[in-house]
Protein backbone atom coordinates (compact mmCIF):
# COMPACT_ATOMS: atom_id res chain seq x y z
CA UNK A 1 0.00 0.00 0.00
CA UNK A 2 0.77 3.25 -0.51
CA UNK A 3 1.65 6.00 2.33
CA UNK A 4 1.27 9.48 2.54
CA UNK A 5 3.63 11.49 3.73
CA UNK A 6 1.07 12.26 6.90
CA UNK A 7 1.23 8.65 7.23
CA UNK A 8 3.90 8.58 10.85
CA UNK A 9 1.94 11.23 12.37
CA UNK A 10 -1.62 9.23 12.33
CA UNK A 11 0.69 5.64 13.56
CA UNK A 12 1.57 8.28 16.29
CA UNK A 13 -1.70 9.48 16.68
CA UNK A 14 -2.89 6.09 17.59
CA UNK A 15 -5.30 5.96 14.60
CA UNK A 16 -7.04 2.80 12.97
CA UNK A 17 -5.53 1.86 9.98
CA UNK A 18 -7.07 0.79 6.63
CA UNK A 19 -6.34 0.24 2.89
CA UNK A 20 -8.80 2.72 1.04
CA UNK A 21 -7.87 3.02 -3.07
CA UNK A 22 -4.36 1.31 -2.26
CA UNK A 23 -3.33 3.82 0.24
CA UNK A 24 -2.89 3.16 3.82
CA UNK A 25 -5.50 5.70 5.60
CA UNK A 26 -6.90 6.49 8.70
CA UNK A 27 -10.44 5.55 9.76
CA UNK A 28 -10.56 6.77 12.93
CA UNK A 29 -8.44 8.36 15.95
CA UNK A 30 -10.96 8.09 18.68
CA UNK A 31 -14.05 7.20 17.46
CA UNK A 32 -16.38 8.06 13.84
CA UNK A 33 -19.13 9.30 16.02
CA UNK A 34 -16.67 11.32 18.00
CA UNK A 35 -15.10 12.80 15.14
CA UNK A 36 -17.70 13.42 12.68
CA UNK A 37 -19.70 15.45 15.91
CA UNK A 38 -16.35 17.32 16.07
CA UNK A 39 -16.43 18.50 12.79
CA UNK A 40 -19.81 19.49 12.60
CA UNK A 41 -19.72 21.61 15.75
CA UNK A 42 -15.58 22.74 15.91
CA UNK A 43 -13.29 21.65 13.69
CA UNK A 44 -12.13 18.38 11.98
CA UNK A 45 -8.68 17.91 10.14
CA UNK A 46 -8.27 15.23 7.33
CA UNK A 47 -5.66 14.10 5.16
CA UNK A 48 -6.31 13.98 1.72
CA UNK A 49 -2.52 13.44 -0.04
CA UNK A 50 -3.95 10.16 -1.45
CA UNK A 51 -5.87 12.40 -3.80
CA UNK A 52 -4.25 12.91 -7.33
CA UNK A 53 -3.78 16.28 -8.64
CA UNK A 54 -3.32 16.55 -12.74
CA UNK A 55 -1.82 19.55 -14.33
CA UNK A 56 -3.43 20.88 -17.88
CA UNK A 57 -1.64 24.16 -19.24
CA UNK A 58 -0.91 25.57 -22.66
CA UNK A 59 -2.80 26.93 -25.45
CA UNK A 60 -5.12 23.90 -25.95
CA UNK A 61 -5.23 22.94 -22.19
CA UNK A 62 -9.10 24.38 -22.33
CA UNK A 63 -9.94 22.59 -25.85
CA UNK A 64 -8.81 19.52 -23.71
CA UNK A 65 -10.60 19.90 -20.52
CA UNK A 66 -13.89 20.80 -22.78
CA UNK A 67 -13.12 17.93 -24.44
CA UNK A 68 -12.74 15.46 -21.57
CA UNK A 69 -14.97 16.95 -18.90
CA UNK A 70 -19.41 17.57 -19.18
CA UNK A 71 -19.46 20.81 -17.45
CA UNK A 72 -18.96 23.70 -19.37
CA UNK A 73 -15.63 25.57 -18.84
CA UNK A 74 -15.76 28.45 -20.84
CA UNK A 75 -16.64 30.76 -18.95
CA UNK A 76 -14.68 30.21 -15.68
CA UNK A 77 -12.02 32.30 -14.26
CA UNK A 78 -9.13 32.48 -12.62
CA UNK A 79 -9.26 31.44 -9.09
CA UNK A 80 -12.50 29.51 -9.31
CA UNK A 81 -13.28 25.87 -8.88
CA UNK A 82 -15.67 23.97 -11.11
CA UNK A 83 -17.14 20.55 -10.63
CA UNK A 84 -17.21 18.17 -13.45
CA UNK A 85 -17.59 14.75 -14.45
CA UNK A 86 -15.26 12.86 -16.84
CA UNK A 87 -17.40 10.91 -18.97
CA UNK A 88 -17.12 7.64 -21.41
CA UNK A 89 -18.56 7.25 -24.78
CA UNK A 90 -21.62 5.97 -23.25
CA UNK A 91 -22.49 8.89 -20.67
CA UNK A 92 -20.82 6.38 -17.46
CA UNK A 93 -18.85 8.04 -15.18
CA UNK A 94 -15.29 8.04 -15.17
CA UNK A 95 -14.77 10.12 -12.40
CA UNK A 96 -15.94 13.15 -10.46
CA UNK A 97 -13.52 15.68 -9.99
CA UNK A 98 -12.85 19.49 -9.46
CA UNK A 99 -11.17 21.74 -12.20
CA UNK A 100 -9.10 24.81 -10.72
CA UNK A 101 -8.45 27.51 -13.25
CA UNK A 102 -4.92 28.61 -11.73
CA UNK A 103 -4.10 30.80 -14.39
CA UNK A 104 -4.57 31.61 -18.12
CA UNK A 105 -4.20 28.65 -20.08
CA UNK A 106 -3.19 26.46 -16.69
CA UNK A 107 -5.21 24.03 -14.82
CA UNK A 108 -5.46 22.00 -11.98
CA UNK A 109 -8.01 18.77 -12.52
CA UNK A 110 -8.15 16.78 -8.61
CA UNK A 111 -9.24 13.67 -8.64
CA UNK A 112 -10.16 10.59 -6.81
CA UNK A 113 -7.80 8.69 -5.58
CA UNK A 114 -8.56 5.07 -6.90
CA UNK A 115 -8.90 6.73 -9.93
CA UNK A 116 -5.93 8.75 -10.77
CA UNK A 117 -4.01 6.75 -12.98
CA UNK A 118 -7.06 5.92 -15.29
CA UNK A 119 -8.10 9.77 -15.21
CA UNK A 120 -4.12 10.60 -16.43
CA UNK A 121 -4.60 7.90 -19.44
CA UNK A 122 -7.89 9.07 -20.26
CA UNK A 123 -6.52 12.53 -20.57
CA UNK A 124 -3.67 11.77 -22.50
CA UNK A 125 -5.69 9.26 -25.11
CA UNK A 126 -7.89 12.03 -25.97
CA UNK A 127 -5.22 14.53 -25.90
CA UNK A 128 -3.48 12.41 -28.87
CA UNK A 129 -6.61 11.35 -30.46
CA UNK A 130 -7.39 14.79 -30.85
CA UNK A 131 -3.89 16.04 -32.19
CA UNK A 132 -3.72 18.80 -29.00
CA UNK A 133 0.23 19.03 -28.86
CA UNK A 134 0.33 22.16 -27.27
CA UNK A 135 -1.76 20.81 -24.41
CA UNK A 136 0.62 19.79 -21.58
CA UNK A 137 -0.63 16.94 -19.33
CA UNK A 138 1.29 16.52 -16.13
CA UNK A 139 0.82 14.35 -12.83
CA UNK A 140 1.70 16.50 -10.13
CA UNK A 141 -0.16 13.80 -7.61
CA UNK A 142 3.33 12.62 -6.01
CA UNK A 143 4.70 16.38 -5.67
CA UNK A 144 1.43 18.01 -3.96
CA UNK A 145 0.42 17.36 -0.34
CA UNK A 146 -2.80 18.21 1.00
CA UNK A 147 -5.04 18.56 4.08
CA UNK A 148 -8.63 19.69 4.56
CA UNK A 149 -9.81 21.57 7.74
CA UNK A 150 -13.48 21.28 7.73
CA UNK A 151 -15.85 22.89 10.55
CA UNK A 152 -17.51 26.13 11.83
CA UNK A 153 -14.42 27.09 13.44
CA UNK A 154 -12.13 26.15 10.35
CA UNK A 155 -11.53 29.94 9.51
CA UNK A 156 -10.91 31.13 12.79
CA UNK A 157 -7.96 28.15 12.99
CA UNK A 158 -6.53 28.56 9.53
CA UNK A 159 -6.03 32.35 9.96
CA UNK A 160 -3.81 32.34 11.98
CA UNK A 161 -1.32 30.90 9.50
CA UNK A 162 -2.38 32.03 6.23
CA UNK A 163 -1.37 35.18 4.44
CA UNK A 164 -4.37 36.58 2.68
CA UNK A 165 -8.31 37.65 3.70
CA UNK A 166 -9.67 34.14 3.69
CA UNK A 167 -13.26 36.21 4.50
CA UNK A 168 -13.38 37.28 1.63
CA UNK A 169 -12.59 33.61 0.03
CA UNK A 170 -15.94 32.89 -1.57
CA UNK A 171 -17.14 29.37 -1.75
CA UNK A 172 -15.82 27.01 -4.22
CA UNK A 173 -13.07 29.61 -4.97
CA UNK A 174 -9.10 29.47 -4.48
CA UNK A 175 -6.26 31.65 -3.73
CA UNK A 176 -2.11 31.33 -4.23
CA UNK A 177 -1.40 32.44 -0.76
CA UNK A 178 1.58 31.04 2.05
CA UNK A 179 0.92 28.64 4.87
CA UNK A 180 3.18 28.69 7.30
CA UNK A 181 5.32 30.66 5.39
CA UNK A 182 5.51 27.98 2.68
CA UNK A 183 3.62 28.28 -0.74
CA UNK A 184 0.18 27.14 -1.50
CA UNK A 185 -3.38 26.95 -2.90
CA UNK A 186 -6.19 27.45 -0.69
CA UNK A 187 -9.41 26.71 -1.76
CA UNK A 188 -13.06 27.66 0.46
CA UNK A 189 -14.31 23.77 -0.54
CA UNK A 190 -14.53 20.36 1.03
CA UNK A 191 -16.53 17.04 1.71
CA UNK A 192 -18.23 17.39 4.97
CA UNK A 193 -21.24 19.44 3.83
CA UNK A 194 -19.53 22.36 6.53
CA UNK A 195 -17.88 25.39 5.74
CA UNK A 196 -13.92 24.80 5.66
CA UNK A 197 -10.64 24.78 3.28
CA UNK A 198 -8.60 22.63 0.78
CA UNK A 199 -4.80 23.54 1.33
CA UNK A 200 -2.54 22.04 -1.01
CA UNK A 201 1.32 22.25 -0.71
CA UNK A 202 4.26 20.72 -1.26
CA UNK A 203 4.33 17.28 -0.77
CA UNK A 204 7.33 17.24 1.75
CA UNK A 205 6.42 20.02 3.81
CA UNK A 206 2.71 19.17 4.50
CA UNK A 207 3.29 17.52 7.52
CA UNK A 208 4.60 20.99 8.99
CA UNK A 209 1.27 22.87 7.86
CA UNK A 210 -0.34 19.39 10.02
CA UNK A 211 1.28 19.85 12.72
CA UNK A 212 0.58 23.67 13.12
CA UNK A 213 -2.80 23.07 12.41
CA UNK A 214 -3.17 20.78 15.26
CA UNK A 215 -1.62 23.04 17.58
CA UNK A 216 -2.87 26.16 17.07
CA UNK A 217 -6.58 24.07 16.50
CA UNK A 218 -6.24 22.44 19.71
CA UNK A 219 -7.59 25.52 21.83
CA UNK A 220 -10.35 25.37 19.52
CA UNK A 221 -11.35 22.24 19.96
CA UNK A 222 -9.53 20.89 16.68
CA UNK A 223 -9.28 17.33 16.42
CA UNK A 224 -7.81 15.12 13.45
CA UNK A 225 -10.78 12.81 11.44
CA UNK A 226 -10.53 9.64 9.76
CA UNK A 227 -12.33 7.86 6.67
CA UNK A 228 -15.40 6.82 8.65
CA UNK A 229 -16.46 10.81 9.65
CA UNK A 230 -15.59 11.54 6.12
CA UNK A 231 -18.04 9.04 4.85
CA UNK A 232 -20.56 10.10 7.21
CA UNK A 233 -20.37 13.46 7.03
CA UNK A 234 -20.11 13.29 3.13
CA UNK A 235 -23.62 10.83 3.29
CA UNK A 236 -25.71 13.45 5.40
CA UNK A 237 -24.64 16.38 2.95
CA UNK A 238 -25.99 14.10 0.42
CA UNK A 239 -22.22 13.69 -1.37
CA UNK A 240 -21.62 10.74 -3.55
CA UNK A 241 -18.55 8.28 -3.41
CA UNK A 242 -16.73 7.02 -6.48
CA UNK A 243 -17.34 3.21 -6.87
CA UNK A 244 -20.46 3.24 -4.96
CA UNK A 245 -22.83 5.94 -6.42
CA UNK A 246 -20.76 6.82 -9.56
CA UNK A 247 -19.12 4.19 -11.95
CA UNK A 248 -18.13 3.80 -15.70
CA UNK A 249 -22.06 2.10 -16.19
CA UNK A 250 -23.93 5.24 -14.16
CA UNK A 251 -24.33 8.42 -15.48
CA UNK A 252 -24.78 11.82 -14.44
CA UNK A 253 -28.42 12.54 -15.31
CA UNK A 254 -29.12 8.76 -13.57
CA UNK A 255 -27.07 10.66 -9.95
CA UNK A 256 -27.25 14.39 -9.30
CA UNK A 257 -25.21 15.85 -12.22
CA UNK A 258 -27.42 16.61 -14.67
CA UNK A 259 -26.06 20.41 -13.45
CA UNK A 260 -23.04 20.08 -14.77
CA UNK A 261 -24.16 18.33 -17.89
CA UNK A 262 -23.91 21.09 -20.38
CA UNK A 263 -25.44 19.05 -24.11
CA UNK A 264 -24.60 22.62 -25.87
CA UNK A 265 -20.75 21.78 -26.11
CA UNK A 266 -19.00 18.98 -27.83
CA UNK A 267 -17.29 16.37 -25.37
CA UNK A 268 -17.05 12.59 -25.16
CA UNK A 269 -20.39 10.87 -24.35
CA UNK A 270 -22.77 14.04 -25.26
CA UNK A 271 -24.31 11.91 -27.66
CA UNK A 272 -25.44 9.10 -25.47
CA UNK A 273 -26.33 11.89 -22.84
CA UNK A 274 -28.57 14.08 -25.32
CA UNK A 275 -30.32 10.61 -26.30
CA UNK A 276 -30.50 9.62 -22.82
CA UNK A 277 -31.79 12.73 -21.84
CA UNK A 278 -34.29 12.96 -24.39
CA UNK A 279 -35.62 9.30 -23.78
CA UNK A 280 -35.70 9.73 -19.92
CA UNK A 281 -33.84 7.53 -17.28
CA UNK A 282 -34.89 4.27 -16.23
CA UNK A 283 -33.42 4.31 -13.10
CA UNK A 284 -32.75 7.51 -10.04
CA UNK A 285 -30.37 7.96 -7.02
CA UNK A 286 -32.16 8.90 -4.44
CA UNK A 287 -31.48 9.61 -0.65
CA UNK A 288 -33.83 7.68 2.07
CA UNK A 289 -33.98 7.37 5.96
CA UNK A 290 -35.16 3.68 7.77
CA UNK A 291 -39.01 4.18 9.51
CA UNK A 292 -38.28 0.75 11.57
CA UNK A 293 -34.69 -0.61 13.82
CA UNK A 294 -31.82 -1.05 11.18
CA UNK A 295 -28.87 0.76 9.11
CA UNK A 296 -28.77 -0.02 5.51
CA UNK A 297 -25.16 -0.79 4.42
CA UNK A 298 -23.64 -0.91 0.60
CA UNK A 299 -25.53 -3.72 -1.54
CA UNK A 300 -28.49 -4.32 0.67
CA UNK A 301 -31.50 -5.09 -1.80
CA UNK A 302 -33.99 -2.79 -1.95
CA UNK A 303 -37.51 -3.64 -2.18
CA UNK A 304 -41.24 -2.48 -3.22
CA UNK A 305 -44.47 -4.41 -3.06
CA UNK A 306 -42.37 -6.97 -1.79
CA UNK A 307 -40.35 -7.17 -4.96
CA UNK A 308 -36.54 -6.30 -5.24
CA UNK A 309 -36.10 -2.95 -7.26
CA UNK A 310 -32.60 -1.84 -6.81
CA UNK A 311 -29.96 -1.67 -3.60
CA UNK A 312 -28.64 0.40 -1.17
CA UNK A 313 -24.92 2.21 -2.28
CA UNK A 314 -24.46 3.67 1.26
CA UNK A 315 -25.91 3.90 4.46
CA UNK A 316 -25.12 4.77 7.63
CA UNK A 317 -26.48 5.64 11.63
CA UNK A 318 -26.58 9.77 11.16
CA UNK A 319 -24.96 10.96 14.04
CA UNK A 320 -26.12 14.68 13.22
CA UNK A 321 -29.82 13.57 12.74
CA UNK A 322 -29.91 10.52 15.25
CA UNK A 323 -31.45 8.20 12.40
CA UNK A 324 -30.51 5.78 9.76
CA UNK A 325 -29.84 7.14 6.43
CA UNK A 326 -28.90 6.14 3.23
CA UNK A 327 -28.66 6.17 -0.90
CA UNK A 328 -29.81 3.81 -3.75
CA UNK A 329 -30.69 3.48 -6.88
CA UNK A 330 -34.37 3.04 -7.47
CA UNK A 331 -36.73 3.13 -11.04
CA UNK A 332 -37.62 6.28 -11.72
CA UNK A 333 -41.29 6.10 -10.47
CA UNK A 334 -40.21 5.17 -7.13
CA UNK A 335 -38.25 8.20 -6.61
CA UNK A 336 -40.62 11.01 -5.04
CA UNK A 337 -39.73 11.97 -1.77
CA UNK A 338 -42.69 10.18 0.47
CA UNK A 339 -42.58 7.03 -1.90
CA UNK A 340 -42.33 3.72 1.12
CA UNK A 341 -39.83 1.25 0.81
CA UNK A 342 -38.48 -2.09 2.21
CA UNK A 343 -34.61 -2.35 3.09
CA UNK A 344 -33.56 -5.88 3.55
CA UNK A 345 -31.44 -5.82 6.59
CA UNK A 346 -29.72 -9.52 7.46
CA UNK A 347 -33.05 -10.66 6.43
CA UNK A 348 -35.41 -8.97 8.31
CA UNK A 349 -37.04 -6.27 6.09
CA UNK A 350 -37.38 -2.88 7.53
CA UNK A 351 -39.55 -0.07 6.09
CA UNK A 352 -37.63 3.39 4.70
CA UNK A 353 -38.96 6.01 2.83
CA UNK A 354 -37.63 8.47 0.08
CA UNK A 355 -37.09 11.88 1.12
CA UNK A 356 -35.21 14.75 -0.40
CA UNK A 357 -31.05 15.12 -0.86
CA UNK A 358 -28.84 16.08 1.09
CA UNK A 359 -30.29 14.93 4.53
CA UNK A 360 -28.39 17.90 6.33
CA UNK A 361 -27.54 21.50 5.81
CA UNK A 362 -25.58 23.40 7.60
CA UNK A 363 -26.82 27.06 9.11
CA UNK A 364 -25.33 30.01 7.03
Amino acid sequence: MKKTPLYERHLALAATMTEFGGWAMPVQYTSVIDEHRNTRTLAGLFDVCHMGEIEVRGPQALELLQWVMSRNLAKQQIGEMKLSAITNEKGGIIDDVTVYKRGDERYMVVTNAATREGDLAWILKAKEARGLDRAAVTDLSDTIGKVDIQGPLAQKILEEIVEGDLAALRFYHAMDSRVAGMPALVSRSGYTGEDGFEVYTEAGRIGEIWDLLMSIGDTHGLKPAGLGARDTLRLEAGMMLFGHEMCQTVTPYEVIYGWITDLDKEFIGRNALKKQKEDGVRKKLVGFEIVDRGIARHGYPVLAGGEKIGEVTSGTFSPTLGKAIGLAFVPVQHKEPGTLLEIEIRNQRAKAKVVPLPFYRRKK
